[in-house]
């Protein structure tokens, strides 16, 4: 059963619709609020989920704005987000959704200002838990320095609404490299050198050498290499005024740097063959764990014939660039292999500078698991798509 009516622009529908609010917030019955048809000055906002949440034992509305895009989380106490809320219905969200156990209230508002209210029985029957992502497993004190320092967080150690990517990224990246690193030689080791090829502002730098150092206790030296000098000059500023010793930043590339030995090579910004650069890098260098995300797929895609029972499917430009990227990476994986490692792709948060969100991860074993078998396997893999070189391979046959 529904009640459904018509109601004209002077009605006080706004008020009706935040006492519901307000009521099953009380009562705990509150399931989730959703905001659409946005008509304001914001071209890719598309809608506004909001959810209630517990944050250090206090009760809070997380508003999650999604862009086409992009989404930014805003969390606050319920009055605040109560008052946010009001602001943005009718005007310029027309279209409001309130989920609660208790019953659905559905509110739309024209062009004119009329508006369309309907109730209806409830879609959920429970309400869910208010535990917020905090309660999951962090490697990261959120009160750290330098998040402030960077940018991250406020001077109350609240993640800013516009970095709660970057700060999700920075969480995603230490649980990966934490199951890698417990997995790894380099777990018993007192002393570790790392480097992160293009290391931007530092986010994931300062993040890494923080675990390894504080968490772990283990001595580390950490460089970030950057092209950017205004962003050399800033990281290697904000590292010495924490006051940490073993981080530093230089100029350059993955093409300029050589170290005799390393125990972790990061490269999240390689384009293209530079990501086979970074890995040759590594392989050369000893690394226990190497970890890239790679991106721009150029090399393997001009070189790929289009086999012919494939021809339908890679004749669209889209998927033979999807097609070209799971190659090319497949490669990198096989050569690793072949080369001593264990390796795997997994599913990344993408990247400031592209959509692409896999995370190439390779973690050295003790000796190579049949690289002459997985060494016929590349080459199958080659012919199949008329492959004739690939730089990762090229640089390891010297």
């Amino acid at each position: 059963m529904s009640d459904s009516k018509i109601l004209p622009p002077d009605s006080d529908h706004k008020c009706r619709l935040m006492i519901k609010l307000r009521d099953s917030l009380e009562n705990d019955s509150f399931v989730k609020m959703v905001l659409g048809k946005y008509r304001g000055p914001e071209p890719e906002l598309l809608r506004i989920q909001v959810r209630q949440l517990s944050l250090k034992g206090e009760k809070q509305l997380s508003l999650l704005y999604i862009y086409k895009t992009r989404e930014v989380t805003n969390n606050a106490p319920f009055a605040d987000g109560i008052e946010m809320l009001e602001n943005l219905i009718g005007d310029p969200f027309r279209s409001v959704h309130l989920f609660s156990v208790t019953g659905d209230v559905q509110l739309e508002v024209s062009k004119k200002g009329k508006c369309f209210w309907q109730e209806s029985r409830p879609t959920h029957h429970t309400a869910p838990s208010d535990a917020h992502d905090a309660d999951k497993k962090r490697y990261l004190d959120q009160t750290n320095p330098f998040l402030q320092a960077l940018g991250v967080t406020d001077a109350g150690h609240r993640v800013i609404p516009s970095m709660a990517r970057k700060w999700k990224q920075i969480n995603k990246f230490l649980e990966i490299f934490q199951h890698a690193f417990a997995s790894s030689g380099i777990a018993r080791a007192n002393a570790v050198q790392v480097v992160d090829f293009g290391s931007g502002k530092g986010y994931l730098t300062f993040a890494l050498y923080d675990l390894l150092q504080h968490t772990h206790g283990v001595q580390t030296e950490v460089t970030g290499i950057e092209l950017r000098e205004d962003l050399v000059g800033f990281c290697n500023a904000t590292a010495k005024k924490l006051g940490k010793d073993g981080l530093g930043f230089c100029q350059g590339d993955v093409g300029g740097y050589n170290p005799d030995s390393l125990d972790i090579l990061i490269a999240l910004h390689a384009c293209d063959t530079a990501t086979d650069q970074a890995i040759y890098l590594g392989i050369r260098a000893g690394a226990e764990i190497i970890m890239c995300a790679p991106c721009c797929h150029k090399e393997i895609r001009k070189q790929m014939h289009l086999p012919e029972v494939l021809e339908p499917v890679l004749k669209f430009g889209v998927h033979l660039g999807q097609e070209a990227e799971m190659v090319t990476d497949s490669l990198r994986a096989l050569l690793l292999e072949a080369n001593g490692y264990k390796t795997q792709l997994l599913e990344f948060v993408s990247l400031e500078h592209t959509s692409k969100n896999k995370m190439l991860l390779a973690i050295k074993r003790d000796s190579p698991s049949d690289p002459e078998n997985t060494l016929k396997k590349i080459e199958k893999l080659k012919g199949f798509y008329g492959i004739k070189e690939q730089s990762l391979e090229r640089l390891l046959k010297g």
